[in-house]
C-alpha cells in the first residue's frame, strides 16, 4: 500500500495525544518518590515501590500491540480505541493519587496509572509506521519526542507554577501530607490526557487493512482463544527477531537502567548536595523536589526545542551516530551534577535567573530527545510492517526488564554498595549513559 505524504500538521495533530500520555508520565517521574516519602517510605524501600512501571509494561505493551494488529473496526480503527482506553483509566488513578492514605495505595494506584499510560503508549509507536512512509519516519518520531518534551516540561513545572504565583503555598499540605499542589498538579494532568487524546481521535483517520490483512485477522482469530493467539504471536515474532533488533538490546538497557537511577534518587540527591539533609519533613526537602520538577522540565524543554533540529543530524549521519553522540553528552552531565551550585547563577535577565545545577539538564534534554526517537527508528527500518504493533510491545520490553533489574539490584546490594548515597546512584546512571552510547555505534543500518 503507497502512503501518502502527510503535511507537517497533520503530523502534529495524530501526535497530539502523546502529549497527555507523557504529562502523566511526567508527573510520575517528578513526584512518585516525594509522595511516597510523605506516606512514610525509606530511601532504601524507593526502588521496590516504584516496581508498577516496568512490570505494567512487560506484560501490557506486547500484549496491547500483538491485540492492536489484529484489530479493526470501520468506525473506531485499529490503534485509536487503545488511545482512549487508556486515557479514561489514566485520568480516574491521576485525580484519586494525591487522596492516597498509605504508601500501598499509592503503590496500587501507580500500578493502575501506568498499566492505563501502557494500553495508550504502544499503539501510539505503531502508529507512526501505520500512517506514515519511511521518509516520514523521522519526523513523526521527533514529533513524538516533541511532545515528550513538552508534556513531561508542563507536567515538571506545573507544582512550582502554582506556588510561584502564590495560587498555593508551600506548605500547604492535605491530610495525609501530600502537598496541595500535587492534588492539583495531577487533577491538571487528568485533563490534559482526556482532552489530547480526543483531539487524535477525532482528527485522525487510519488506513483500512487490505483484504490480505483482513484475511489474516480472521484467519488468526480461528486459531483457538485470544490468550492463545496473543502467546502465539508474540513467541513468534521473538524467534525472527530482526538482528538490527537485537543490536538494540543493550541500547535500551544501559539508558533505561540510568533513567530510573535518575527519576528514583534525583530528588534525594538534590537535597543532599544542595541542602545536606534527606529529612523529608524539612522544607529543604520540599525545595529540592520542587527543583526536581523543574529541572526535569528544563530538561523536557531542551528535548521539544531541539527535537525539530535533529532531523536533518538524523538523515545525514544516521540515527546511530547521533544516539552514541546524545548518551554521551547526557552522562557527562549527570558525572559533573553532584559538582554543581545552587547558589551560582548560570544565566540572569532581569529578575530571571538560571542557577548553575540548571546546567546538566541541557545535556540530559538532548539524550531524552534522541532516547524518544533515534532507537524506535533503527527498529521501525528494520521489522515486517505487518507486525509492527507486537514488535513495538516487544521492544517495549528492552526497556522494562532493565528498570526490574535496576529495582531489584539497587533496593538489595547497589545502594549499599554506593554508600547508601543517593548522589553516588546519580554518578552510575552517568556512567550508564555513556555504555549505551558505544552500543548505538554497533547496530546495523539500511542507508
Amino acid at each position: 500500500m503507497v502512503k501518502k505524504r502527510l503535511n507537517f500538521w497533520q503530523i502534529l495533530t495524530m501526535n497530539f495525544g502523546f502529549f497527555g500520555v507523557q504529562f502523566s508520565f511526567g508527573l510520575q517521574q517528578s513526584n512518585m518518590s516525594a509522595i511516597y516519602r510523605y506516606l512514610g517510605a525509606s530511601e532504601g524501600e524507593l526502588p521496590i515501590l516504584w516496581l508498577a512501571g516496568p512490570v505494567t509494561g512487560l506484560i501490557v505493551q506486547p500484549i496491547v500491540g500483538a491485540i492492536s494488529d489484529g484489530t479493526w473496526h470501520p468506525k473506531f480503527g485499529r490503534r485509536k480505541p487503545f488511545f482512549l482506553i487508556g486515557a479514561i483509566i489514566a485520568s480516574i488513578a491521576l485525580i484519586a493519587m494525591p487522596y492516597s492514605s498509605s504508601i500501598w495505595m499509592a503503590a496500587g494506584l501507580l500500578w493502575i496509572l501506568d498499566a492505563a499510560n501502557n494500553i495508550a503508549l504502544e499503539p501510539y509507536r505503531a502508529f507512526i509506521s501505520d500512517k506514515l512512509n519511511e521518509k516520514q519516519y523521522s519526523l513523526g518520531f521527533l514529533m513524538q519526542s516533541f511532545f515528550t518534551g513538552l508534556g513531561t516540561t508542563l507536567a515538571n513545572f506545573t507544582p512550582a507554577i502554582l506556588v510561584a504565583f502564590g495560587i498555593l503555598a508551600l506548605t500547604d499540605k492535605m491530610e495525609n501530607g501530600i502537598p496541595v499542589y500535587t492534588y492539583w498538579a495531577f487533577s491538571i494532568g487528568a485533563a490534559a490526557s482526556i482532552i489530547t487524546i480526543l483531539i487524535t481521535v477525532l482528527t485522525t483517520s487510519e488506513y483500512p487493512p487490505t483484504e490480505e490483512e483482513i484475511a489474516q485477522i480472521k484467519l488468526q482469530k480461528s486459531k483457538g482463544s485470544l490468550i492463545k493467539r496473543i502467546t502465539n504471536e508474540i513467541v513468534h515474532a521473538i524467534k525472527k527477531m530482526p538482528k538490527p533488533m537485537i543490536q538494540l538490546i543493550p541500547v535500551m538497557f544501559f539508558p533505561w537502567f540510568a533513567m530510573f537511577c535518575y527519576w528514583q534518587y534525583l530528588t534525594s540527591a538534590l537535597s543532599l548536595s544542595l541542602f545536606n539533609t534527606l529529612d523529608e519533613s524539612s522544607t529543604f526537602f520540599n525545595q529540592a523536589q520542587l527543583l526536581t520538577g523543574n529541572i526535569n522540565g528544563t530538561y523536557n524543554i531542551i528535548c521539544f526545542s531541539i527535537a525539530f533540529a535533529l532531523i536533518p543530524i538524523a538523515r545525514k549521519f544516521g540515527p546511530k551516530y547521533l544516539h552514541f553522540i546524545s548518551l554521551l553528552i547526557g552522562g557527562i552531565s549527570l558525572l559533573i551534577m553532584p559538582y554543581l551550585n545552587y547558589n551560582d547563577i548560570l544565566f540572569s535577565l532581569g529578575n530571571f535567573r538560571i542557577e548553575e545545577i540548571y546546567l546538566f539538564s541541557f545535556g540530559m534534554g538532548i539524550t531524552w530527545a534522541s532516547m524518544m526517537a533515534m532507537p524506535y527508528q533503527m527498529l521501525a527500518e528494520s521489522i515486517p510492517k505487518d507486525k509492527t504493533g507486537v514488535y513495538m510491545g516487544i521492544f517495549n520490553m528492552f526497556i522494562v526488564i532493565p528498570m526490574i533489574i535496576q529495582i531489584f539490584s539497587v533496593q538489595f546490594f547497589v545502594y549499599d554498595l554506593l554508600g547508601q548515597n543517593p548522589i553516588n546512584i546519580i554518578r552510575l546512571a552517568g556512567v550508564l549513559l555513556i555504555t549505551g552510547g558505544i552500543f548505538s555505534l554497533f547496530v546495523s543500518q539500511n542507508r
